[in-house]
């Protein structure tokens, strides 16, 4: 690896400038060339304390070789908006809460980063969504996809949405709750989960659809392949839904029809050989732990 890039929020200052001081002289002794978004870098110049000049980038292409992104799951959702089809792998560093992407924690860094300098790790390649919209929004035109879920959401308003849905051209159904929630099997274990929805192994070749609340009791989650085209029309008392892409909110007109496919690009998550999924659910998520008295 010859040139590596570094993204941070900066949400949890004292975590992630902890994180970034163990892994700069790391890079360094690995004689690679350093990139740091320039707002992190920014937040970050009093903890670099370094005789070498440590670039910085706005945007990414495809000469690097990885980027690390320093932060929670939340960080790395940003962190691909800079990625987006490149193909450039990434390392997510936790100095967040849960951290099912990003599964480093900062005192793991050295050993962590050795072995994938010496090239011991594996690659898990995750799906995303790709939004579009008729009539077309600029914002989705900029970044439209995500890696965790697409929800659709009610707007300055206590009442609940109709959220009319079709599979492939076909009418499944319309949903009437306070919004609807399609997941990828990376976002199976966020939002979607919180609202009832199933577990979905990261290599499962699937999407699911999760009610918000949803009065029609009927209404469960529902597991499609991914290879289904999906569209959204709103219906509601008031003019406008939100619509998100992973952290990012979009406010569109009930007007607007939402069609969302599987990406034609993924995202690829370096893992550690010792990692794996199963072994973070019971890890993050206590999966089958009893505590009985």
């Amino acid at each position: 690896m010859k040139k590596i890039a570094v993204y941070g929020q900066n949400y949890a200052k004292e975590a992630s400038q902890e994180a970034f001081e163990i892994l700069l002289p790391i890079l360094l002794k690995n004689k690679v060339s350093i990139f740091v978004e320039t707002d992190f870098l920014n937040k970050q110049k009093e903890s670099v304390k370094t005789n070498t000049e440590i670039n910085s980038f706005k945007t990414l292409d495809n000469s690097y070789d990885l980027l690390i992104s320093i932060g929670g799951d939340g960080t790395i959702l940003r962190a691909i908006t800079y990625v987006k089809d490149l193909n450039i792998p990434i390392v997510g560093i936790n100095t967040g809460r849960l951290g099912f992407l990003a599964t480093i924690q900062t005192e793991e860094i050295e050993e962590a980063l050795g072995q994938i300098f010496s090239g011991h790790y594996k690659i898990s390649k995750r799906s995303l969504l790709s939004v579009s919209t008729i009539p077309s929004n600029e914002d989705i035109e900029q970044t439209s996809f995500a890696l965790n879920e697409v929800a659709i959401s009610r707007k300055n308003t206590t009442s609940m949405i109709t959220v009319e849905t079709h599979l492939d051209d076909e009418y499944l159904t319309s949903y009437w709750a306070d919004g609807l929630i399609l997941s990828t099997p990376t976002g199976s274990t966020g939002y979607s989960l919180s609202c009832g929805g199933p577990v979905i192994t990261p290599e499962a070749k699937n999407f699911v659809l999760t009610p918000i609340a949803p009065h029609n009791l009927s209404a469960r989650p529902l597991v499609i392949p991914d290879k289904t085209k999906v569209e959204f029309k709103v219906d509601g008392r008031e003019d406008q839904f939100l619509m998100s892409l992973d952290s990012r909110i979009i406010t569109l007109d009930n007007s607007t029809k939402v069609t969302i496919n599987k990406a034609d690009f993924g995202i690829k998550m370096v893992e550690l050989l010792e990692e794996s999924f199963l072994d973070t659910l019971r890890k993050k998520l206590l999966w089958g732990e009893d505590r009985r008295n």
